[in-house]
C-alpha cells in the first residue's frame, strides 16, 4: 500500500510541476523580452556552438537536387530551374462584367525558391500576390490530339501559407484559331480543367472537361464525381503534393495525389451531367386531366357527427376543487414602484413624458403564497373533443400521382467515345486567391505513365526524400510539441507512468506475512501457528503408525511361514520316531518345537 500511495503522489507532483513550468514559461516571456538585447550575443554564440556540436555528432543526411529530365516523349514539360519565365505569357486581359479596379489580370508571378526548401536550387512558379486575378500560359511543344494514346497531366502544388479561398488548378486550352495567350481570361475556351480548389470548408479536386454536343455544336461542362477521400490534409499541411490525371482511350480515368488513387471512373457513367442525354423526356405539352384524382384517402361521406359531440366545449376549465391558499394577499399587487428610484437629473418631462419609478417585485409577496386577485387554476376539460371531422377511408377513385407521358428526346445523341475531346495546344493557370505564395512546379503532359512516374521520382520524389531527411524522429517531434505546449508533458508522464503504476498495482500488491520477530516486537495478535504445527505433527504420527502396521503385517506373515515349516518338520520327525528306539524318541521329543520357548522378536 505504501508503494501505491507513493506512486500516486509522484504522478500528482509531476503533473503539478509541469503545469507550474508552463505558467513560469509564460511569466518569463516578458522578462526575456526585456533582457533579450543583453543576452543576444551570448545566445547566438550558444546556438552556433550547439549547431556545430549537433552537426558533428549526428550529421543529417543530405539530398542533392538535380533538375529532372524527361525520359520519353512529352508534349509539355517545365521545371522552372532556369530561374526565368521564358516560354510563358502573362495575360493582359480584363475580366468582363467586373469593376475596372479588379477586372485586370495584374496578379504577379515569379520564379522563386520555396520558402522552407530542403533542396537548394529547386525553383518553381509562385503566385506572389493575393486578392487579384492571375493568368499565365504557355504553348505545348505540339498540339495533343485525343486519339489512341492516353493523356497524362501532372504537376506539383504547395500552399506555403495555407489556403483560405482560392484554387490551384490548371487548364488545357483548346486549339482554336482565336487562341491568344496574351488575352487569356476566364472565358477562354478550354478542354480540361484539373486541380485543387478550396473555399471555406469545401475542399475540391476538380476534373472538368468540356464536351461538344454533336447536334447543336454547343459545349457543356462535365464534372467528375467528388472523391471519397478526405482532401483536407493536402490543403493544410504546407507540404508539396503531386497531382496526376490519367485519361485513357477507353473512357476510363484516374485521379492521383502523391501517386495514390483518390478518384476513378468512366467518362460515360461518372460525370455530371451525363455525357449522353436520355432517350426519352417528359412531354412538356402534356397536362393533367381535370378529373384526375391523386387523393389516396378521402373523408367518409357516410359518417355522421354524434349527437353528444360538443364542438364548443373549451379545452381548459377552472379547477372547482381548488382552494385559495392561506395567507394569500388579495390586496397586495405583485409589483410596486421602486421606493429607492430617483428621477434622473436630465429627465425632460416635455420630451420624455411624466417620469415613473421602475416596477420591482413586491417585497411583501416574498413570504406569502401569492398576491393579487386569486383565480382558480385551469385544468384539462374531460369533455373537450374539438371540432368533429369524418374519418378517412380509402379512395376508390384514386389514380396515383400524375406524371406527363414520355416522348422521344428530340435532342438525343449517343457519343460512345467522349475521350475524343477538342485538341489542346496550350496550358494555363487562371486563378483568383485570397492567399499568396502558392507554389507550382514540375509540369508535364505526356502519354506514357512510365515517363510521368520517372519525372515524379526525379522531382517530387526528391522533395519528399529531403523533407523526410530533415524531419526529426518521433521523439524529437514529441519534444518539440511539448516545448510549444508544456501541458503535453503531463500527457507524456501519464502515458508512461500509468502503465507502470498498473503493473505494480496488479503484480506487486500481494499481502506480505509478518515474521515472528515482528510479532515479538509488537503485541499484535499472532495467527494460529501452533494449531498448524499440531496438525502437521498429527499427520506425521498417523503416517508413522501406518508404517508400523505395515511392518507388523510383514512380521506376522513371516512368523506364519516359520510355523508352517516347523509343523512340516514335526511330521517328518514323527515318522522317524516310529523307526527309531524309544530313547531316541525321548530325545527327539525334547528337541521338538513344542518343548521350546517361543521366540521373541
Amino acid at each position: 500500500m505504501e508503494l501505491k500511495w507513493l506512486l500516486c503522489v509522484t504522478l500528482l507532483a509531476l503533473g503539478i510541476l509541469a503545469l507550474q513550468a508552463h505558467d513560469t514559461d509564460e511569466d518569463n516571456d516578458a522578462d526575456d523580452v526585456v533582457d533579450i538585447e543583453d543576452d543576444l550575443d551570448d545566445g547566438i554564440e550558444d546556438v552556433e556552438e550547439s549547431k556545430s556540436e549537433t552537426s558533428s555528432a549526428s550529421p543529417a543526411p543530405k539530398v542533392t537536387y538535380r533538375p529532372p529530365v524527361p525520359t520519353g516523349e512529352v508534349y509539355f514539360v517545365e521545371s522552372f530551374d532556369k530561374g526565368t519565365l521564358d516560354g510563358w505569357v502573362l495575360s493582359r486581359a480584363k475580366k468582363d462584367d467586373t469593376d475596372d479596379e479588379i477586372a485586370k489580370y495584374d496578379g504577379k508571378w515569379e520564379v522563386q525558391d520555396m520558402k522552407e526548401t530542403k533542396l537548394p536550387g529547386d525553383k518553381g512558379l509562385v503566385m506572389v500576390t493575393r486578392a487579384k486575378h492571375h493568368a499565365i500560359s504557355s504553348k505545348l511543344s505540339k498540339p495533343f490530339v485525343f486519339d489512341t494514346k492516353p493523356l497524362i497531366i501532372q504537376y506539383e502544388v504547395n500552399f506555403q501559407n495555407g489556403i483560405e479561398c482560392g484554387g490551384a488548378y490548371v487548364k488545357l486550352l483548346s486549339k482554336t484559331p482565336e487562341l491568344n495567350l496574351d488575352q487569356f481570361h476566364d472565358k477562354t475556351p478550354y478542354t480540361i480543367m484539373f486541380g485543387p480548389d478550396k473555399c471555406g470548408e469545401d475542399y475540391k479536386l476538380h476534373f472538368i472537361f468540356r464536351h461538344k454536343n454533336p447536334k447543336t455544336g454547343k459545349y457543356e461542362e462535365k464534372h467528375a464525381k467528388r472523391p471519397d477521400a478526405d482532401l483536407k490534409t493536402y490543403f493544410t499541411d504546407k507540404k508539396t503534393h503531386l497531382y496526376t490525371l490519367v485519361l485513357n482511350p477507353d473512357n476510363s480515368f484516374e485521379i492521383l495525389v502523391d501517386q495514390t488513387v483518390v478518384n476513378s471512373g468512366n467518362l460515360l457513367n461518372d460525370m455530371s451531367p451525363p455525357v449522353n442525354p436520355p432517350r426519352e423526356i417528359e412531354d412538356p405539352n402534356d397536362q393533367k386531366p381535370e378529373d384526375w384524382d391523386e387523393r389516396p384517402k378521402i373523408p367518409d361521406p357516410d359518417a355522421v357527427k354524434p349527437d353528444d359531440w360538443d364542438e364548443d366545449a373549451p379545452a381548459k376549465i377552472a379547477d372547482e376543487n381548488a382552494v385559495k391558499p392561506e395567507g394569500w394577499l388579495d390586496d397586495e399587487p405583485e409589483y410596486v414602484a421602486d421606493p429607492d428610484a430617483e428621477k434622473p437629473e436630465d429627465w425632460d418631462e416635455d420630451m420624455d413624458g411624466e417620469w415613473e419609478a421602475p416596477q420591482i417585485a413586491n417585497p411583501k409577496c416574498e413570504t406569502a403564497p401569492g398576491c393579487g386577485t386569486w383565480q382558480r387554476p385551469m385544468i384539462d376539460n374531460p369533455n373537450y373533443k374539438g371540432k368533429w371531422k369524418p374519418p378517412m377511408i380509402d379512395n376508390v377513385n384514386y389514380q396515383g400521382i400524375w406524371k406527363p407521358r414520355k416522348i422521344p428526346n428530340p435532342d438525343f445523341f449517343e457519343d460512345l467515345e467522349p475521350f475524343k475531346m477538342t485538341p489542346v495546344s496550350a496550358v494555363g493557370l487562371e486563378l483568383w486567391s485570397m492567399t499568396s505564395d502558392i507554389f507550382f512546379d514540375n509540369f508535364i503532359i505526356c502519354t506514357d505513365r512510365a515517363v510521368a512516374d520517372d519525372w515524379a521520382s526525379d522531382g517530387w520524389g526528391l522533395k519528399k526524400a529531403a523533407d523526410g531527411a530533415a524531419e526529426p524522429g518521433v521523439v524529437g517531434q514529441m519534444m518539440a510539441a511539448a516545448e510549444e505546449r508544456p501541458w503535453l508533458w503531463v500527457v507524456y508522464i501519464l502515458t508512461v507512468a500509468l502503465p507502470v503504476f498498473l503493473v505494480v498495482l496488479f503484480c506487486c500488491s500481494g499481502k506480505k506475512q509478518p515474521s515472528a520477530a515482528e510479532y515479538k516486537k509488537t503485541d499484535a495478535p499472532q495467527p494460529d501457528v501452533v494449531d498448524d504445527e499440531k496438525e502437521e505433527e498429527k499427520d506425521k504420527g498417523e503416517k508413522e503408525e501406518e508404517e508400523e502396521e505395515e511392518d507388523a503385517n510383514e512380521e506376522k506373515l513371516g512368523s506364519d511361514a516359520d510355523l508352517g515349516s516347523a509343523s512340516q518338520e514335526e511330521e517328518e520327525e514323527e515318522e522317524e520316531e516310529d523307526r527309531k528306539p524309544a530313547s531316541e524318541e525321548e530325545e527327539t521329543v525334547n528337541r521338538s518345537p513344542r518343548n521350546r520357548k517361543p521366540r521373541k522378536d
